[in-house]
């Protein structure tokens, strides 16, 4: 009986154990690792410039994600003096993130983009005689470009994205031929 009483004792124990370290790694996870949807407003631009600028967020898996994102200037360009901080009115941006990390889709990033928009766009026009004016004239073009960036996500899903990217527009000599975006943008992944 003896014998069989200190074997006993240390299986008893070993399994004790083993059920405590089986249910610590057993903790639910935060929302902002196991979501895979973001919505998010531009609160730069809204603020700032009185832009509506709208982004959903597409997780793929920890390292990357898609979102597409659209723009619209609300001011009136005649009556308000930041005219010249768009020359767009409307965009629909496609965008591509890679987040570099071990961190669920958070963090540092770089991401590439297409942008389609419209708007209006002053170029110079000159005469045969050498004179010139300026002339605004409407645009619809697409650029292509990239840019990095950083997001930062609370435990409970709220979020805070810094970006900034430039690109160039592709077809027509009417639009701007540099294109930028600068994102201050605060949002919630669901």
């Amino acid at each position: 009986m003896k014998k069989l009483f200190l074997p006993l004792l240390l299986l008893v124990s070993t399994l004790t154990f083993a059920q405590e370290s089986t249910s610590f790694h057993n903790e639910t996870p935060d929302k902002r690792d196991i979501t895979q949807n973001e919505l998010s407003i531009g609160a730069l631009n809204l603020v700032a410039f009185g832009a509506l600028d709208l982004t959903y967020e597409r997780i793929v898996n920890k390292n990357s994600s898609w979102a597409i994102e659209t723009f619209i200037q609300a001011l009136n360009k005649d009556r308000e003096s930041v005219d010249d901080a768009f020359y767009k009115d409307f965009s629909l941006t496609g965008k591509y993130k890679y987040f570099f990390g071990d961190r669920y889709a958070r963090g540092f990033y770089v991401h590439g983009f297409g942008m389609l928009s419209s708007g209006e766009y002053d170029s110079y026009v000159s005469d045969s005689s050498g004179y010139g004016s300026y002339e605004y004239q409407d645009y619809t073009d697409f650029a292509l470009g990239f840019g990095l960036g950083g997001k930062f996500v609370s435990t409970g899903g709220f979020f805070l994205d810094l970006g900034a990217g430039i690109g160039r527009n592709l077809f027509t000599e009417k639009s701007p031929t540099i294109v930028g975006q600068f994102n201050v943008n605060v949002g919630f992944r669901f």
